[in-house]
């Protein structure tokens, strides 16, 4: 793969009509805990871009960086910028970007656990406004792609499986309309049928309905064969990129992230060490990929 800053110089600079630009920023908490350091991405429009890496790393913060939501956490977004859809994301909040057209799926789901699946997918078409008749429209076209949800639909989203209530989330999140969604570890804690389930659907909605989506998962097989695009972040910062079909074939991402390393679990710091120490003359920039 090309080196990470030339990469990531020409991916800022190409035509391609991007619907976020995020360019080197950085977070805080409590005005003291960095992090997420320089971090810079893009998602193309319709594209489905994945931000990957381990607990911690810095994806749910970038993500809540993106949809303004760092405040309620006493975070901020100190360094950088971030353009959504043309416009700079500043002083907005999370009901603002919502009314732009992005909506953040969070980790964990986040049901309203005593109400019921449809009350619950109604929810998030609030800010629409919408008549009884469009409303049952908007459900009829959701129930299409979250097919199981329709035999759920009167049931306590409380009781449901974890598989659904991640369903009902992100069916939530649809019927606000987005142009683009972020959604943040869909698989987590969820069995392999039903992570297939939501990864089918999640694709069904960029290709049919054509919502860009940032992905942030730590299940990275799972991820790149469903994106178009890939970003490692590690401790808060970028280790590399490139396209889902080129990290998946990377043989540090093989041995780091596949699960297939023979020499057990190592990091991108660990591995960048060894090539400096074989390779003297190899230089790496500050995203930890070769300059």
């Amino acid at each position: 793969m090309r080196p990470a800053a030339a990469k990531r110089r020409e991916a800022m600079n190409e035509n391609t009509d991007n619907i976020l630009d995020i360019d080197g920023i950085e977070v805080i908490y409590d005005s003291v805990i960095a992090a997420v350091h320089n971090v810079s991405l893009r998602v193309p429009r319709g594209k489905i871009v994945a931000l990957l890496g381990g607990n911690g790393a810095g994806k749910s913060t970038t993500l809540k960086a993106v949809s303004t939501m760092l405040a309620a956490e006493r975070g901020k977004v100190t360094k950088g910028t971030i353009t959504y859809d043309g416009t700079p994301v500043r002083n907005q909040n999370p009901a603002d970007m919502v009314g732009l057209g992005m909506v953040q799926v969070l980790e964990g789901r986040r049901c309203f656990g005593h109400l019921t699946v449809e009350e619950n997918i109604i929810a998030g078409a609030f800010s629409r406004r919408l008549s009884k008749a469009d409303m049952r429209n908007e459900l009829d076209k959701i129930y299409t792609y979250f097919k199981r949800l329709r035999d759920k639909r009167k049931s306590q989203a409380g009781y449901t499986s974890g598989g659904e209530q991640q369903m009902v989330a992100v069916a939530r999140a649809m019927m606000a309309k987005p142009k683009m969604l972020l959604l943040d570890e869909p698989s987590m804690g969820l069995a392999p049928q039903l992570v297939a389930e939501i990864f089918n659907i999640v694709n069904e909605l960029n290709q049919k309905e054509g919502v860009s989506i940032l992905l942030a998962e730590q299940n990275t097989n799972v991820a790149l064969r469903n994106a178009d695009y890939g970003y490692i972040i590690e401790t808060g910062h970028v280790m590399l990129h490139g396209t889902a079909k080129d990290l998946l074939s990377d043989d540090k991402v093989k041995d780091l992230y596949l699960g297939i390393s023979k020499a057990g679990r190592k990091n991108f710091r660990d591995v960048l060490r060894e090539e400096s120490a074989m390779h003297p003359d190899l230089h790496h920039d500050q995203a930890g990929s070769p300059a």
